[in-house]
């Protein structure tokens, strides 16, 4: 069989109902989409991933998006269709791009089966189709099915209408901080508004459409994605927060009563987590944090609860009402928690793409470190309020001017909250400079050796997280780092780490082994095909994530610590690993085991790694 991969990616899929009146059930799996079939996974931590079902391509007789006004459950809101034999699978991607992308790979794949003339454009639910009323699940299409297009034809305009905000096809923002326009393409945002996003290309800057169809650029930053529950404009809810870094936070607050409300590990499920300092069964003073889940009635209209006596039509209702009533909670909800400031995020990156920052608007403190790039200095960019900055100092020579312009371009679009985040460039002075977000507590490696021996396994186990969190989007834009080690990752407030210095290492790489090629790599990090024949991938870094995560559970050892690197390359090859470290689980360490895999194809891919860390965390 041909089992060349096309595309792979976590999605959701309907479940199909057994009996009219069974509850749909949506589940996150793992689609590979090969040559031959469309195949789905469970994928569960430490265990290999379990085939839960899979469709002959020749099988496939139609694949179309989903046009529904329905409400989505699950977090994905973005469905389509594939329609094989006599049945229909609901699928749902994260966004829209995604969705194109299965949906024109699954097109062209099946253009020469035996297709559909006609199709449902909306989905089958309670026992008939919304798009046409007919209650034979097997029943004829109402609408063309043209298999060249991937996306359905336009609908005539209809300027006398004006657009509707609730359309599920849109995303859909609400500004969580008002934003005054610094130039004239911009627009204002007003708090708690809601916007329609027009234009996402830009990481940093959106344009978007407000209620009175006037259209700008706007921070995206500034703003957060309308939730079903319309909860993500209360200053109690926290969105893509781990139950770790939650009671981090809960405890770091130290008041009783201190909350949150976050996504569950579960797609459109909630949970309200809690600090109480009440005094335990043995009398002591105990600080705790207990979680519970926002559960819905399942008949008639949807209602909400955490103890079921009480009942309410909304979240927001729900939470106003244990803020002053305990009503089965250990305790009443007195002080809510948020990770976004008070003040408003400075906006990232550069809506015209200007990354020259002149000599005169930064000035230097003090050197804070050195590296690869050269001596690192802490300083402050004084025409964007004095922000504190690092500027990293390039060696002179270690590049061409235009090679470090082209790379610095391409690093300052990746955005993601777990990417040191590049402002810009001085290029005007000699050396040249990068201007970075500042991390407070410095390189990993080093702040693990500092505080040896105070770290909990939650803790631990968060900065995998995080950098696999990094790692997987960097991974999804075809990035790769070739560098990553603690050394090269940033701990900020809150444990927070990031990744950094991505991108530039096949520049300024510099260490003791060299390869046949004449490359060097910094090879106790480095996987076998790096180290043979300079072959980089996305799965390389794979490879020195696996080390990563055994220097963040030997709190800062150094990998392979009595050996040289000719002993290390030797033991590889012969199959030897680093051993378990002692505070890794055994679920852990079969992790960074699946990373050390001799082929690259036999690794898992960052996305996978960062499901099963999540699975092992309790997401």
């Amino acid at each position: 069989m041909n089992r060349q991969i096309i595309l792979e990616e976590f999605l959701f899929k309907k479940s199909q109902q057994k009996r009219r009146t069974s509850p749909c059930n949506y589940k996150q799996r793992y689609f590979v989409l090969s040559k031959d079939e469309l195949a789905y996974f469970e994928h569960r931590p430490g265990k290999k991933p379990t085939l839960k079902g899979s469709i002959e391509l020749s099988r496939i007789k139609c694949v179309e998006i989903v046009r529904s006004g329905c409400s989505i459950p699950c977090s994905f809101k973005y469905p389509f269709q594939v329609v094989h034999d006599n049945y229909c699978l609901y699928v749902f991607a994260p966004d829209k791009e995604s969705r194109h992308r299965w949906v024109s790979a699954l097109k062209e794949e099946t253009k020469n089966n035996v297709l559909a003339h006609k199709y449902h454009p909306n989905f089958w639910v309670d026992g008939k189709w919304i798009c046409c009323s007919q209650a034979d699940k097997l029943a004829t299409g109402c609408d063309e099915y043209d298999p060249t297009t991937p996306t359905p034809k336009p609908l005539p305009p209809t300027p006398e209408l004006q657009r509707c905000f609730s359309d599920p096809g849109e995303l859909v923002v609400v500004a969580v901080h008002d934003f005054s326009p610094a130039r004239e393409q911009d627009l204002p945002l007003y708090r708690n508004e809601e916007y329609i996003v027009i234009d996402q290309s830009d990481p940093y800057w959106w344009i978007v459409q407000d209620t009175k169809g006037d259209q700008g650029y706007i921070p995206s930053s500034y703003v957060i994605v309308k939730s079903p529950e319309g909860i993500e404009h209360h200053e109690w809810y926290n969105k893509d927060i781990t139950r770790t870094r939650a009671e981090q936070l809960l405890f770091k607050e130290d008041k009783e009563g201190a909350f949150m409300v976050r996504d569950s590990r579960h797609a459109g499920v909630y949970t309200v987590s809690v600090l109480t300092k009440a005094l335990g069964s043995n009398g002591e003073n105990n600080p705790r944090v207990k979680h519970y889940q926002i559960r819905e009635t399942t008949t008639g209209e949807t209602k909400y609860y955490l103890a079921e006596k009480y009942l309410f039509s909304s979240i927001p209702e729900l939470i106003y009402y244990h803020q002053h009533n305990a009503a089965g909670l250990i305790t009443r909800l007195r002080h809510p928690v948020s990770t976004r400031r008070e003040r408003a995020p400075r906006p990232a990156g550069f809506p015209a793409d200007i990354l020259e920052i002149e000599p005169s608007e930064v000035s230097f403190v003090e050197e804070v470190g050195s590296g690869q790039f050269g001596v690192v200095q802490l300083g402050y960019w004084h025409s964007n309020d004095n922000l504190k900055v690092a500027i990293k100092m390039v060696r002179e020579g270690a590049m061409s001017e235009e090679e470090f312009k082209e790379e610095a371009k391409v690093m300052a679009k990746m955005s993601h909250p777990k990417l040191v985040q590049l402002y810009g460039l001085v290029t005007q002075t000699a050396p040249m400079c990068l201007v970075f977000e500042f991390m407070e507590y410095g390189c990993l490696s080093d702040y693990l050796r500092n505080q040896r021996g105070s770290f909990s396994q939650d803790t631990l186990l968060g900065m995998c997280l995080d950098v696999c969190d990094g790692m997987a989007y960097l991974e999804s834009a075809n990035f790769i780092h070739r560098d990553l080690a603690a050394r090269n990752c940033l701990v900020g407030e809150n444990q927070v780490v990031k990744v950094s210095d991505f991108g530039m290492a096949r520049f300024v790489l510099d260490d003791q082994y060299t390869s046949s090629y004449g490359s060097k790599f910094p090879v106790k990090w480095s996987a076998p095909e790096v180290i043979q024949y300079c072959k980089f991938s996305s799965k390389s870094d794979v490879w020195s994530f696996g080390v990563l995560m055994w220097e963040v559970y030997s709190e800062g050892k150094m990998p392979y610590e009595n050996q040289s690197n000719g002993e290390v390359v030797a033991s590889i090859s012969s199959g030897l690993r680093l051993l378990k470290p002692r505070l890794a689980s055994e679920d852990i360490y079969q992790l960074m085991e699946w990373s050390w895999k001799e082929k690259p194809e036999d690794r898992p891919s960052f996305a996978i790694l960062f499901h099963q860390l999540a699975e092992i965390a309790d997401f």
